[in-house]
């Protein structure tokens, strides 16, 4: 089988190569952004045409934390919009016959009920400061259903909740909370600080999932006859930005203390994502967040002494 990682030197795609790079028949089509623009339509054509793969598995995004989408929607919008159009319908124009598109959980409604199920999709308004990202990765998962539907081509979704693990992106403005956390965590303790202080009061839920654990839960949807058109894919648990951040200290070994800056804003109190039905299709994770934030802080240490550190 030729399979295509769209975005493998991205932290999903790395973690996809790292799940098939020694399967036995799977030959990998990895390309750079520089050797593959995926916003350049002819561009993705060509090499669809040329490659012919197999399949193909959609991880290439343009990314970032609450700060990052709120400043740069536009871009956002508009990067992620041509990656999902050329990507999904360039395969189709080249007979590609499986493809996986993944998306994220802030396709769901703001105010959606809790935990969210795959129903929920489109019955009420977007969280505002991620609303360009989400509105491109709807479409991205609407295009593989209506494709599947219309011509019968194998295209389906995965929609990830909150992912970290090797590879992340450390940037102290721009990077999710986990990763910013163990690198203030560690900064402080290389400084000898004597505090860290983090955003809000500590009170929202949030669900994290190893990028590794993801990277399984597509080879067993790659597997199904019959997938489902978009799919939850998460550990079904959460806990709240205090407890993430006490454990992340607690991992790195800073022992000084956390002071909370309640000016900051908390975000939704609360986004977990319903994934009962992919445990029914036979799918759980395996990584428990303590151990995952361990190997991601392992992974962080060899980043940075290496000088590949994403920041």
């Amino acid at each position: 089988m030729k399979l295509f990682i769209a975005g493998h030197q991205g932290m999903v795609g790395a973690a996809l190569v790292r799940r098939w790079q020694n399967e036995p028949g799977v030959e990998l089509l990895l390309r750079s952004h520089r050797e593959l623009d995926l916003t350049n339509q002819a561009a993705v054509d060509a090499f669809y045409q040329t490659e012919k793969p197999d399949a193909a598995i959609i991880a290439a995004a343009k990314v970032g934390g609450i700060h990052a989408n709120n400043t740069y929607p536009a871009e956002f919008l508009f990067i992620n919009l041509a990656i999902a159009a050329n990507t999904i319908h360039g395969a189709h124009r080249a007979g590609v016959k499986r493809l996986l598109f993944l998306g994220s959980s802030c396709i769901y409604p703001k105010l959606a009920p809790q935990p969210m199920t795959e129903a929920c999709l489109l019955t009420s308004a977007l969280e505002p400061t991620n609303e360009a990202y989400a509105i491109a990765k709807i479409t991205g998962l609407k295009l593989c259903q209506y494709y599947r539907k219309q011509y019968g081509v194998m295209y389906h979704s995965a929609m990830p909740t909150n992912l970290y693990g090797p590879g992340d992106n450390y940037h102290l403005q721009n990077s999710h909370v986990l990763p910013a956390l163990i690198r203030k965590f560690h900064e402080a303790k290389q400084a000898g600080a004597a505090e860290v202080v983090a955003w809000g009061t500590g009170s929202p839920m949030r669900e994290f999932l190893h990028v590794d654990d993801l990277a399984h839960a597509c080879a067993f949807l790659l597997g199904l006859p019959q997938p489902p058109d978009w799919i939850n894919v998460g550990t079904g648990t959460d806990v709240t930005i205090r407890e993430l951040t006490e454990t992340v200290r607690e991992v790195v070994g800073f022992q000084g203390k956390i002071v909370w800056d309640s000016t900051k804003p908390d975000g939704t109190p609360r986004k977990l994502m319903d994934v009962s039905k992919l445990a029914s299709l036979g799918w759980r994770a395996r990584i428990g967040l303590r151990d995952g934030i361990q190997r991601t802080y392992a992974a962080y240490l060899s980043e940075l002494a290496t000088g590949k550190l994403r920041q």
